[in-house]
Formats: structure tokens, C-alpha cells, sequence
């Protein structure tokens, strides 16, 4: 560190400005008050009207009781009509899902009906199959349709009826299978539209209830609201008329 020289302050010219300082800041002060005192707004004069004297006291009162009553009835009808948007999404997000799991089941049904046709075919491939390959071996030592007709019937002929017997039976209850799909399905379908319309009608019910809920709060309201007038009607005298002073 080097050397250094220290100046010691001057102490008339430190006061000196220190009163100018305050000398400038007291003139901002007075030009500001002064401006306020020229831009004072002044005295407001409005011309004099009549106000009120056009109804009676008790019209009045009947008038603010109404819009009262009327206002408690829109706030609840609007607290009602949010908790029922809120529940009947909370409804549509439940249908939502269920749809989408119901859909998923189908589709698991419609794939195992499938897989189990597809079985059923190949068995039925396989048996008629091994059923073809016997009645071959079974046709071997039966005589041919040009050759004539053997009065006693022998043990190859009556094989060819079993066997023929066999392919009918076959054929049957092939037939009755399809037949007994046929009536689940339509069962199951019948059974999907009687919920459906069970579903349907007990939401009409619950729409119907609510709206005769809702109209009979509206009555009780009205029916409160006129007996309080008609006490407060029978207390007030039918000439005093409730005219407010004028107002300038």
C-alpha cells in the first residue's frame, strides 16, 4: 500500500449545501401544494329529482321478499344442477369403463367360440374321416349295383345299413347342434334388449321424480312465500305509502 493524503472536509461549504438540498426540496413541496389548491375539483350540483312514492310500503317489501326467495331458489338450482353435471359424468366416466370391459369380454367370448368351432370342425373332420376310411373297409366284399339282387341279406349289407344309419345319425345331430347355437344367440340377444330397455326405463323414472321433486319445492316456496304476505299485508295499513324525501 502506498502512500496517501487525507483532506479534511470543509465544513461551511458541507452546510451549505445541505441548505440548498432542503431549501430545493421545500420549494418541490410548496409548488406541489399549490398546484393541488388550482386543480381542486369543485362543488358537484345535481338537479333535484323525485325519487320512490310510486309504490306502497307493503308492494315494496312483497317485491324484496320475492327477489329474495328468488335468489335463494337460483343459487340451490345452481348448486343442484352442479352436483348433478358432476354426478352424471361420474355416471358417463362408470358406463365408459364398463363399456370398455363388456367390449373386452366379447371379444374374449367371440374368441373362444372361435377356437371352440374350429375344435368342433376339426373333430368332425377326423370323425368323418376314421367314418369314411371304416365304410371303406366295410364296402370292400359288398357287391356291386350292376349285379343282381341277393334275395337273403348277408352280413355285408346289413354292415352297409349301419353304416348308413351311422352317417344319418351324424348328420343329425350335426343339424342339432347348429340349431341349439342358433337359439343361444338369439336367447342371449333377447336377453341384452330386455336390459336395455330396463335400463331405459328407470332412467325416465328417475328423470320424471326429479323434475315432480323439483316443481314441488317450487310450490312449497310460493305457497310460504304468499302466506308471509299476506301476514305482513294484513299487519301494514292499506294507506301508508312509502315515499322517500328528495334527494340533491
Amino acid at each position: 500500500v502506498g502512500p496517501y493524503v487525507m483532506v479534511t472536509p470543509n465544513e461551511t461549504k458541507r452546510k451549505h449545501l445541505q441548505q440548498s438540498k432542503l431549501s430545493f426540496a421545500q420549494k418541490e413541496l410548496d409548488d406541489l401544494e399549490r398546484w393541488k389548491v388550482e386543480h381542486r375539483p369543485g362543488p358537484i350540483t345535481l338537479v333535484p329529482q323525485r325519487l320512490g312514492g310510486k309504490e306502497s310500503e307493503a308492494q315494496v317489501r312483497e317485491n324484496q321478499q320475492m327477489m329474495l326467495m328468488q335468489s335463494k331458489y337460483q343459487k340451490k338450482h345452481k348448486r343442484e344442477e352442479y352436483v348433478k353435471a358432476k354426478k352424471a359424468a361420474e355416471e358417463a366416466e362408470i358406463l365408459k369403463k364398463k363399456a370398455i370391459q363388456r367390449e373386452k369380454a366379447e371379444r374374449l367370448e367371440v374368441k373362444k367360440r372361435r377356437e371352440e368351432i374350429q375344435r368342433r370342425e376339426m373333430f368332425l373332420q377326423d370323425q368323418k374321416y376314421k367314418t369314411n376310411e371304416l365304410l371303406n373297409r366295410l364296402d370292400v366284399g359288398l357287391p356291386k349295383s350292376d349285379s343282381c339282387q341277393i334275395a337273403n341279406p348277408g352280413p355285408e349289407s346289413t354292415a352297409w345299413k349301419r353304416s348308413h344309419a351311422y352317417k344319418q345319425a351324424l348328420r343329425e345331430d350335426e343339424n342339432r347342434r347348429s340349431e341349439e347355437m342358433k337359439q343361444e344367440q338369439q336367447r342371449k340377444a333377447e336377453l341384452i334388449e330386455f336390459k336395455q330397455k330396463q335400463e331405459e326405463e328407470a332412467r325416465t323414472r328417475a328423470h320424471q321424480n326429479e323434475q315432480r321433486s323439483h316443481y314441488s319445492f317450487f310450490y312449497c316456496t310460493l305457497r310460504v312465500n304468499n302466506a308471509f304476505l299476506d301476514r305482513l299485508q294484513n299487519k301494514t295499513q292499506p294507506n301508508n305509502i312509502y315515499q322517500p324525501g328528495y334527494t340533491g
